[in-house]
């Protein structure tokens, strides 16, 4: 033990390992922060640098830039309610409320500090917990999947706002909309009219900047208040310590929800993000403030989606599977260093996997400087005039949803989505509840139907093991609180009129 701590200490130990952690955190949090621009491409574009490098200092340097970039998303988000990368979906709800009341410094700071702390406690979970978590993700089949996102789907309920009704018919227009392109099981055609386009379905980056920000320019631009300059104040910007202590609970609990989630390979961090902010308002004592600019919701959402950063890499490193489309790169980097992931890495170059823990573990801290030194930066942007910001968020977001495929095509879904979710928010009808159904669509429909085929149409798989069974009693019991909420509240409306 003390051998390979003292050789790992040897390969880690080298300022050029400590620029390549700090290096890749700063370019992540820049990418992350520039809508349409991902973590998954800049871990791409960053890869042939690695095949110069050492093992060590190239693998590190990928995950530099993956956590930063999960960060960095946060902060176009709360900023221009942008999310600058999908996992900070979740973070607009309540953190771009916070920056419209001035308080933009307020949210960008939980934002990096619940996002450092969840961090952290994914680093040590995969540290110590590796190999039991990644047993435990690889008990999930088709069934078990399907358990999981069905009860994943109840978090609809809890981003509905005031009316359940209107956030279960934006769901159902989420869900249709996963439905377009080639069938999941059989590769036939669905609502795609012949188009070659459509055949691969609505690429999530178009249709995430078109939801959540064409409809603030769109709203900008007819209204005749749209050119005046918005209001952005210092004044409560700051955090103080009892703040992030009275957040601790929600980042705590978002960051083992990330954690559980991450660990499980193919669901990513946005899930984590819904999952962990509707925890957050289920068991908070305002739920109302959910939504209109609450602290503890930026904390439970940023909580969440960082807590899957180190979570994806158990059972990368642990069995060689990887967690999320990043950390299929990431093998790429061991594999190019001719190193295999899995149970053998352990034995066969665990100085090697040790030196990767310690930089993971200083990680957090280099997040959290390069996080400060941005907030600096990118808060200043809360003060321009809209008649300059709109269009510049505007350029922003074509050139973000141009760049994920290099389509003009891209452009047009997000302007497609950009009216419809100038719609909805017209007919008061929610955008989470849309985008937690197009996330969670496919995953649900593929593994119900892949289910099915195996067990021959037989509907008693999903009652197979212990795990599904766990699963469906949540989602019951999700249903039937939701029931009583509903019900609770319509009779404290009917007995206020």
């Amino acid at each position: 033990m003390l051998e390979h701590l003292g050789y790992a200490i040897g390969l880690f130990a080298s300022w050029v390992n400590l620029l390549a952690i700090g290096g890749g955190i700063l370019c992540g949090v820049v990418v992350g922060a520039i809508p349409g621009l991902t973590g998954t491409m800049a871990v791409a574009l960053a890869l042939p640098l690695t095949f110069t490098l050492e093992p060590v200092t190239g693998i590190l340097l990928l995950l530099g830039i993956y956590k930063g970039a999960i960060y960095g998303g946060s902060i176009p988000a709360i900023l221009i309610k942008t999310p600058g990368t999908p996992a900070a979906s979740c973070t607009v709800l309540d953190g771009y409320p916070m920056a419209e009341r001035g308080q933009a410094g307020k949210a960008l700071k939980m934002a990096l500090y619940a996002s450092c702390t969840a961090d952290f406690i994914s680093n040590l979970s995969l540290i110590f917990f590796a190999k039991a978590i990644a047993g435990f993700a690889l008990r999930f089949g088709p069934p078990e999947f399907f358990a999981l996102v069905a009860f994943a789907l109840t978090i609809i309920a809890g981003v509905s706002g005031d009316s359940l009704l209107r956030g279960l018919i934006a769901g159902f227009l989420g869900l249709f909309a996963a439905t377009v392109g080639l069938d999941l099981v059989y590769g036939t055609n669905r609502f795609t009219f012949d188009s070659p386009d459509l055949m691969g379905g609505l690429n999530f980056v178009p249709v995430l900047i078109g939801l959540f920000a064409l409809p603030e320019i769109i709203g900008g631009v007819a209204k005749p208040t749209g050119g005046l300059p918005r209001t952005a104040t210092t004044q409560g910007s700051s955090l103080s310590f009892a703040e992030y202590r009275a957040s601790l609970k929600n980042i705590l609990r978002g960051s083992l929800i990330g954690v559980f989630l991450g660990a499980i390979p193919g669901i990513g961090g946005a899930p984590a993000a819904f999952m962990a902010y509707s925890e957050a308002k289920r068991t908070s004592r305002h739920p109302e403030r959910f939504g209109r600019g609450e602290l503890q919701g930026v904390a439970a959402a940023e909580a969440g989606n960082s807590g899957c950063c180190g979570a994806t890499m158990i059972p990368l490193l642990a069995l060689g599977v990887p967690g999320d489309v990043i950390t299929a790169i990431i093998l790429g980097a061991f594999m190019i260093h001719n190193l295999t992931p899995g149970p053998l890495l352990f034995e066969q170059q665990t100085g090697l996997v040790y030196a990767i823990f310690m930089g993971l573990i200083l990680s957090s801290g280099f997040l959290l400087l390069a996080g400060l030194g941005c907030i600096r930066f990118f808060a200043r942007i809360a003060a321009i005039p809209r008649a300059l910001l709109l269009p510049a968020v505007a350029v922003l977001c074509a050139y973000g949803a141009y760049a994920v495929n290099s389509s003009l095509f891209d452009v047009l879904v997000m302007t497609g989505m950009g009216i419809l979710g100038y719609a909805m928010q017209s007919a008061r009808l929610p955008v989470a509840p849309f985008l937690i159904a197009f996330i969670l669509g496919p995953m649900f429909e593929d593994n119900l139907r892949r289910s099915l085929l195996l067990s021959g149409g037989d509907p008693s798989i999903f009652l197979r093991s212990g795990i599904c069974w766990f699963f469906i009693g949540l989602t019951v019991l999700s249903c039937v609180l939701l029931a009583r909420r509903n019900l609770r509240n319509r009779r404290l409306t009917c007995a206020a009129d």
